[in-house]
């Protein structure tokens, strides 16, 4: 008889009946051992699982930014375009204006006595976004840069507020 690495020498009878001895639910063939018991996840542990995927939801769902954009980037992209219309009057030698209203603003050319509307980027007329008011004001900018009259335009959605300032230099701020 051959002796088991263990050190049993096989007589009680297990090699020659692989079966014998074992529980009903035991494969039934030589060298296989029954487990002892099924292991699963427990409730805790799944109730764990799904408290840490609802904190980790609504992180990014906190972490998606307002598809309108912020308020302080929509002053930032006026003001930039405000100086475009600045510098514009410099090179064409002719007055621009840039007329501020609830809605939005526009950029007008004076040419020929008459103010005209200019219809091309970057001075397009451009609507603020959704839920943004702006205080209605009307700037103009001479052929030599100077603003008149200075004023402050105060953009506002909802409890922000952004400020932005043209002094009679024709410089263009945006208080944060």
């Amino acid at each position: 008889m051959p002796i088991l690495a263990t050190g049993n020498s096989g007589r009680d009878g297990r090699d020659r009946y692989p079966g014998k001895g074992r529980g009903s639910c035991a494969p039934h063939f030589p060298g296989a051992q029954a487990r002892e018991r099924e292991r699963g996840f427990t409730l805790i542990e799944l109730m764990v699982v799904l408290a840490i995927v609802g904190v980790m939801s609504a992180v990014v769902v906190l972490a998606i930014p307002d598809p309108r954009g912020r308020l302080v980037d929509e002053a930032e992209r006026f003001a930039a375009r405000t100086v475009a219309a600045r510098d514009n009057a410099i090179v064409s030698a002719h007055a621009t204006r840039v007329a501020v209203d609830a809605g939005g603003y526009r950029f007008e050319q004076q040419r020929r006595g008459t103010w005209q509307t200019v219809p091309e980027k970057p001075l397009s007329r451009a609507n603020w976004a959704a839920g943004t008011t702006a205080s209605a004001v009307q700037i103009q900018f001479d052929p030599t840069g100077l603003a008149a009259p200075p004023a402050r335009i105060t953009l506002q959605r909802g409890d922000e507020r952004v400020d932005i300032g043209i002094g009679a230099d024709g410089g263009v701020h945006v208080g944060r």
